[in-house]
């Protein structure tokens, strides 16, 4: 198989010729047909996750067809086209998997991670976190929904029933989100990098309310806001942009360091969360909510070979909507 490898932190990914992987029990062989690239793989190949165990082959937005089925796999069959996340395993015992918090779970695997993910041709993976997607849709626009899709969904249902959503940052997982949104008769007011007048625009195009930069006062006050860009400073900036009560929901795993600010910006029971991962529960959710509500993806394709230009791209901020790999 063809793998696009991390070797060492900050290194652009070389071209590999790699063995099949082989499933093992409880495993199956995937035969990738496209894999989305998620902001997460720059956190991987910058450095700046560091469970990342290297070398490691990156990707976690995983579209194949199942090629091999290890012992014990019965609820998949060959041939039957499947999608892949981030958490690519759970322990199934510790307190938090016992409490159905497995995203939370002590000893989790993550996909393109700690374990070898979908910038590839192949790749393994646990049967039990393997998704079977139907036939409906194109390989390459559910490949977003596998990651930008599950952890928006995560990161929407935090946010409360509010009216009002504030999205900071607009590429992969907010553009899927707001169309979500929208379907539940909610208001978009996205926030953009300040003269990112393209990424305003593809907001309103999706039936966002308001389309501004992220430094601009919000011109209503929010009942939420779910920050999907890495960027700390906007932490106390969305803070000042909710109601009393209202909620910051960060989406990201990984996030620059958020400034101090003063306390009365917080006070009248206002709450900033995090969002960790995901569960099995929150993907069936999302899988089959996603056609209901009408979600289109925005997806540019790259050739698998081209993966390091998908990620500059992505670093750049030249993208609308998701890049993806074609192997």
């Amino acid at each position: 198989m063809l793998a696009m490898v991390l070797k060492r932190s900050g290194d652009r990914l070389v071209a590999q010729e790699r063995p099949d992987p082989v499933a093992g029990p409880g495993e199956v062989v995937i035969k990738v047909t496209a894999c989305g690239v998620c902001r997460t793989d720059l956190h991987v190949v910058d450095g700046e996750l560091p469970q990342t165990l290297l070398p490691i082959v990156p990707g976690h937005e995983i579209v194949g067809r199942v090629a091999a089925l290890g012992a014990g796999v019965s609820h998949l069959r060959l041939g039957e086209r499947v999608g892949v996340g981030w958490l690519g395993h759970a322990c199934g015992t510790c307190p938090y998997c016992a409490a159905q918090e497995e995203n939370l779970c002590d000893t989790p695997v993550f996909t393109g991670c700690t374990r070898d993910g979908g910038f590839a041709t192949h790749t393994a993976a646990d049967a039990s976190f393997v998704y079977p997607l139907g036939e409906g849709g194109d390989d390459t626009a559910l490949a977003p929904l596998l990651c930008a899709g599950l952890i928006g969904w995560r990161t929407l249902k935090m946010a409360g029933e509010g009216r009002r959503l504030g999205l900071y940052g607009f590429g992969a997982a907010a553009h899927i989100i707001a169309q979500v949104a929208r379907f539940q008769g909610r208001e978009i007011y996205a926030f953009t990098r300040p003269g990112d007048e393209a990424a305003q625009d593809f907001a309103r195009s999706l039936g966002a309310v308001y389309a501004g930069p992220s430094d601009a006062p919000a011109p209503e006050l929010l009942d939420a806001a779910l920050i999907f860009a890495p960027a700390g400073e906007l932490v106390p900036q969305a803070l000042r942009a909710v109601r009393k009560g209202g909620r910051v929901v960060c989406g990201g795993i990984h996030m620059s360091d958020i400034p101090s600010f003063p306390y009365r910006w917080l006070w009248e029971e206002r709450k900033i969360l995090s969002v960790a991962n995901l569960t099995r529960a929150d993907a069936h959710e999302f899988l089959a909510l996603a056609p209901k509500a009408g979600v289109t993806t925005h997806v540019t394709p790259y050739p698998l070979a081209q993966a390091n230009e998908a990620l500059d791209d992505l670093r750049h901020g030249r993208l609308k909507g998701a890049a993806v790999l074609v192997p």
